[in-house]
């Protein structure tokens, strides 16, 4: 019996009395509900990065945003599963509550609830998976607008890198961190009171104490330089967790004969 169960990837329990132990529906319930939270904090991201104009989910060409606002891009699949999400993660109390209150070996207030519990939580996680897929692969993204943002927060970015490069040419860290400390607050000032583009690059350049390391600005502004290891931390991940994974539900297929 355990060479078939094995045979079929069940589980076999060393200790089982009449039923299995609803520990396992915990950590089958908690596996789905950790999924819930990962999906609900990727789709909030991607309505805070909505809200910017930087990305959109699909959007259907006869598609309303919102009937009362026919501007309106509303991310109805994100929104939807967060939704969902957030009921996913609630669903692990059930098998919490169930497996703490079980009498000696079980008592019979489980069924009813597991019943409702496990096919729940695995159907919530069907739908949300069906839905992000629809999102990933629809997924727009707007480069034009990201790089405006990114222009408009660089400078504020680059002041440590503008300090350093005035220390290596011989300036006082401390008084140096003062005047683009003062700089700063009156470019931020200018951009929330008037609405205007960030213009502390400008007065950097006008700043005759910056002059040893105006020709350097570029250099000290390149967006490339503040992304440390992002792009290998992703290939990385992709090729050591991602891939090997995905190995492991590859389904062969047999093409056809011709004949």
């Amino acid at each position: 019996m355990n060479r078939f169960c094995y045979s079929i990837y069940f589980r076999v329990f060393i200790i089982c009395g009449q039923t299995y132990t609803r520990k396992l529906d915990i950590e089958v319930v908690s596996v789905l509900a950790s999924f819930g939270a990962s999906i609900h904090k990727m789709c909030t991201d991607i309505r805070l990065l909505a809200s910017l104009k930087e990305i959109e989910e699909p959007f259907e060409i006869e598609q309303i945003g919102s009937s009362a606002m026919p501007y309106k891009r509303n991310p109805m699949r994100c929104e939807r599963c967060c939704s969902l999400a957030r009921h996913l993660m609630t669903l692990i109390n059930d098998p919490l509550g169930t497996h703490s209150v079980q009498w000696m070996e079980r008592t019979l207030d489980d069924s009813a609830n597991k019943r409702i519990c496990i096919p729940e939580a695995f159907l919530t996680a069907d739908i949300i998976l069906f839905t992000l897929q629809n999102i990933s692969e629809g997924l727009v993204v707007y480069p034009k607008v990201i790089d405006k943002h990114i222009k408009q927060e660089l400078p504020f970015m680059a002041t440590e890198n503008i300090i350093m490069a005035m220390v290596s040419a011989g300036g006082n860290r401390q008084e140096c961190h003062e005047r683009i400390r003062t700089l700063s607050q009156k470019a931020a000032e200018r951009v929330k009171m008037d609405g205007l583009d960030n213009d502390l690059v400008e007065r950097v350049k006008n700043d005759s104490y910056f002059a040893p390391i105006v020709n350097k600005l570029d250099v000290l502004l390149d967006a490339k330089t503040f992304i440390g290891r992002a792009p290998e931390q992703v290939f990385e991940f992709i090729s050591r967790e991602v891939e090997p994974t995905l190995k492991n539900f590859l389904i062969p297929i047999t093409p056809k004969s011709s004949d």
